[in-house]
């Protein structure tokens, strides 16, 4: 059907089987046989075996976050709809994806349809029964939140429709209706959902106070900042349930920030810690986003076991600069050791690649990928054909590498650090934020990498008031500059730019641009005073280099053979992939996507989002 699911006949179809979530190694067992309504939703474990078949669709569970494509943390991800919208204009109706995911919505509408008539009889059934159904509306809450994110205003549908039902053509509701519906689900779910955590792969009471929490900050500062809702008279209401769903969590006392400690990583070169002095100081969070386990780290609220043999993941090309690499404009967001802007030090716009690590905030150099550290067991080249800033963030540990698509490690889906994030800006937003609430939340985060604490008078810079020039609270500006830190590559930058209306920022030079080269020729990106690539115009240029001490495997990039980059004055600036210039974000019209024309054709009720009419 094309409409609200993608084929019509399709609505007849109950479900489909049931399969193991793979990667949620405490569920049990379940069957992979088609089954019917008549014959299921009898006890408490039919609802347990249908709600941890759902763990298996995609859009209903998260695949990993593991990069921030869709914002000014990358200098471009090509082909993706996005970057096809801000370059060339091109995406329409007639040209967008999207619109065809709601069978995933009837599975969780099916399950809490004939809940009703599931047996409480067996002792103890319950409490299982309302944590089934406490998942579902989770699951329910999640697929709308993206939906809400996407198109504002959308078709609420709270049962499982049949192709004969009235409501499969229907128009859209109001986003306020659409909201005050997901938070209903998310209350159920935190009220409901049991907070035993197993192995933390598997969704508990945390979790939805932990989305209760990101989804309360998103719609309270969406609603404050868009003028084009006009609902910023109701901002507030969300940002205090923000606020108090945090509280819960951290009140709970259950999750903490791991500890400070000045040790080394493994993966540091002896060249770089004599010559270029300390960039580390992170080893706890560097375990959150390098590890093969999760489940005992004390912060993790909730997270993806890509486990050897069981399931992979693609984090392995995320430090190769084959896909994208991290901005300029992300680099210069870290402050330095002694806790001042990077902009407080002379020249600090033209730095060269090997002097932008030195003395800055250790969360640096465990996301962007420093001289000096390992691509498996051997040093890391930087490649200039996206930007030079690779991603190190989320790369697989030596040895959980299978080929250059797959890898398994541990990948996280919430943790502790966005909470506290979450209440401190919420507390900012609504005009509360004090000295306390900063020590209980922030502070942690800066203490663990021992980092001076939060003074927004001292780390708010011309640089850092241009990029939201609307916002005039310092604290809150150095709270938007810590959150983009702590949390980059996560997946949540492109949420957080959208809700403060700051999409423009995909416009600017820094967010397009990479590494800066002071003159063609040849460098040393591994920081043992050897050169390892080489950037000239055209090969016969390389006689004039022939002198430069080289490494083994030695790297020369034309630019007059490589379509991927160039630089900003031809023989010299920031590294710019090609397609990167030009970029175009209207507001307030790209903050949502078209629906695909054939639904709207289909369904003349069914009117385009904001901008797209």
């Amino acid at each position: 059907m094309k409409k609200i699911y993608a084929i019509k006949h399709r609505l007849l179809a109950l479900f489909c089987g049931i399969a193991v979530c793979v990667g949620c190694t405490d569920l049990d067992k379940v069957p992979t046989t088609q089954i019917t309504v008549d014959g299921f939703f009898k006890t408490a474990d039919d609802l347990k075996s249908y709600v941890n078949g759902l763990y298996n669709d995609g859009n209903l569970f998260p695949n990993a976050p593991l990069q921030d494509a869709e914002s000014d943390n990358v200098t471009i991800y090509p082909g993706s709809e996005f970057w096809s919208m801000i370059n060339s204009g091109l995406l329409s109706p007639s040209t967008v994806g999207g619109w065809n995911d709601w069978g995933s919505l009837r599975r969780v509408n099916l399950m809490l349809t004939h809940a009703a008539g599931v047996s409480a009889s067996t002792t103890g059934a319950i409490p299982e029964i309302q944590n089934s159904l406490g998942i579902a509306h989770y699951f329910r809450a999640y697929f709308y939140s993206r939906k809400v994110f996407r198109y504002s205003d959308v078709p609420w549908i709270n049962k499982a429709l049949e192709s004969n039902d009235p409501d499969v053509y229907r128009t859209a509701d109001p986003r306020t209706l659409v909201v005050d519906s997901i938070l209903a689900d998310l209350e159920f779910a935190a009220a409901n959902i049991s907070a035993d955590m197993g192995n933390k792969t598997r969704i508990h009471k945390y979790v939805a106070l932990a989305l209760l929490s990101r989804f309360c900050l998103f719609e309270g500062t969406y609603r404050k900042y868009h003028p084009e809702l006009n609902l910023a008279s109701t901002a507030n209401r969300f940002l205090e349930r923000a606020v108090s769903a945090s509280e819960e969590i951290m009140n709970s006392q259950v999750f903490e920030i791991t500890g400070i400690s000045n040790d080394a990583p493994d993966l540091a070169t002896e060249y770089y810690r004599a010559n270029y002095g300390s960039i580390w100081g992170a080893p706890g969070y560097r375990n959150l986003n390098r590890s093969l386990d999760l489940k005992d780290n004390k912060e993790i609220i909730q997270w993806i076991d890509y486990h050897d043999g069981i399931r992979t993941c693609g984090n392995p090309r995320v430090m190769e600069g084959k896909d994208y690499s991290l901005t300029r404009s992300l680099q210069e967001s870290y402050l330095l050791k002694d806790g001042k802007p990077f902009s407080t030090v002379s020249g600090y716009a033209t730095k060269p690649f090997m002097e932008v690590f030195v003395n800055r905030d250790p969360r640096m150099a465990e996301t962007m990928a420093y001289p000096g550290c390992l691509e498996q067991t051997a040093p890391h080249w930087t490649k200039p054909t996206f930007g030079g800033y690779d991603q190190v963030k989320f790369y697989c540990l030596p040895g959980s590498r299978m080929d250059d698509i797959r890898g398994y490690g541990a990948i996280l889906l919430y943790r502790y650090a966005e909470v506290l994030l979450n209440y401190a800006e919420a507390k900012a937003e609504l005009g509360q934020l004090t000295q306390a609430d900063l020590d209980r939340s922030i502070n942690l985060l800066r203490d663990r990498v021992d980092m001076p604490r939060f003074d927004a008078a001292r780390e708010v810079d011309a640089d850092l008031r241009a990029l939201y020039p609307g916002v005039t609270d310092n604290a809150l500006l150095a709270i938007r500059r810590e959150r983009r830190v702590e949390l980059a590559c996560e997946g949540l930058r492109n949420w957080d730019l959208h809700r403060w209306y700051a999409g423009k920022l995909v416009e600017a030079p820094a967010s397009q641009q990479g590494a800066y080269l002071p003159a063609l020729g040849a460098y040393d990106v591994t920081g043992n005073g050897i050169a390892d690539i080489g950037i000239i115009v055209t090969r016969s240029d390389i006689d004039k280099y022939a002198d430069v001490p080289k490494e083994d495997g030695f790297l020369w990039m034309c630019l007059d053979e490589t379509p991927g980059f160039y630089l900003e004055n031809e023989n010299n600036g920031y590294i710019r992939p090609n397609g990167s210039a030009e970029r175009t974000f209207v507001e307030p019209k790209y903050y949502y996507r078209p629906i695909p024309i054939q639904q709207t054709t289909l369904n003349p009720d069914l009117k385009q989002p904001i901008g797209w009419q």
